[in-house]
């Protein structure tokens, strides 16, 4: 006697379902846990409807959020949200070894006069302690000019061409400097934008600080912000130093330390 088996019908088997089918916010969600890296160069060339996605505004937002970059009350003057976390993303001091603790490792002594550059502990002779409790010690300068500088290289440090020319994001330089409380000295700064052919596009060059004998040996920090400065930026030149001003055989010159620059959002 042969039994009679029944099949189910084609239309009652389960069907395979992929990442595609999920719903819009799920896939925002999972993809925004992956790197901007892997989100660009992979993710976005998978198909439409990824590209659409990692081209989201909300996607870029929950990154932000994510990682502590998002600040609610920031909406209304972000424009892209996208750019705004790469460069969050990227948000460093481009100065290498800003405080003395790897000897002159990064820095090109352009004049070395006098009984030249040294490197001191802080407080240091006739000194004071700074603020920042993570700097332990400052470059000091001699009775002859000492000036010590870093090229940053833009591209080696993440920030491709397209980004500096059309979103001309915010350069923040920052220095500190200060004296020996019995000799005079002179403090010199100079922060240039460069081009791919080394032309300067913008300088930012004060007036010589001049301080006098006797003074009150406080850190001072020296600001400034390159904004709406020209397209075609690839290269920061930063140098700073000085001498004292009394001539006095060893190191009673300015002293200099935690120089930082910075490329980002203000806001952070």
């Amino acid at each position: 006697r042969v039994r009679s088996v029944s099949f189910p019908s084609r239309s009652c088997r389960p069907v395979m379902t992929t990442i595609c089918d999920l719903p819009e916010d799920v896939l925002v969600e999972l993809l925004s846990l992956l790197p901007a890296r892997d989100l660009l160069r992979a993710c976005r060339l998978v198909c439409r409807q990824w590209r659409y996605v990692v081209d989201l505004t909300t996607l870029w937002k929950h990154k932000c959020q994510r990682e502590g970059f998002y600040v609610p009350n920031l909406d209304r003057s972000i424009s892209d949200w996208k750019v705004f976390y790469m460069l969050c993303n990227l948000k460093r001091n481009l100065i290498k070894n800003p405080c003395a603790e790897e000897n002159f490792r990064h820095w090109k002594l352009d004049k070395n006069d006098g009984d030249k550059w040294k490197i001191e502990n802080l407080p240091g002779p006739h000194g004071r302690e700074m603020l920042d409790p993570k700097v332990h010690k400052y470059f000091v300068t001699s009775y002859g000019p000492c000036f010590k500088s870093q090229l940053i290289t833009l591209q080696k440090e993440g920030y491709w061409n397209q980004l500096m020319d059309e979103k001309r994001p915010e350069i923040v330089v920052k220095d500190w400097y200060a004296a020996r409380f019995d000799c005079g000295c002179r403090y010199e700064l100079t922060v240039r934008l460069l081009s791919e052919d080394y032309i300067v596009l913008e300088e930012f060059r004060p007036e010589p600080v001049v301080i006098e004998q006797w003074n009150d040996a406080v850190w001072r920090e020296i600001s400034h912000t390159f904004q709406n400065y020209p397209a075609g930026v690839r290269y920061i030149w930063f140098q700073h130093g000085g001498q004292d001003t009394q001539f006095w055989a060893g190191w009673y010159g300015i002293r200099v330390t935690n120089s930082s620059i910075t490329i980002g959002p203000l806001t952070l």
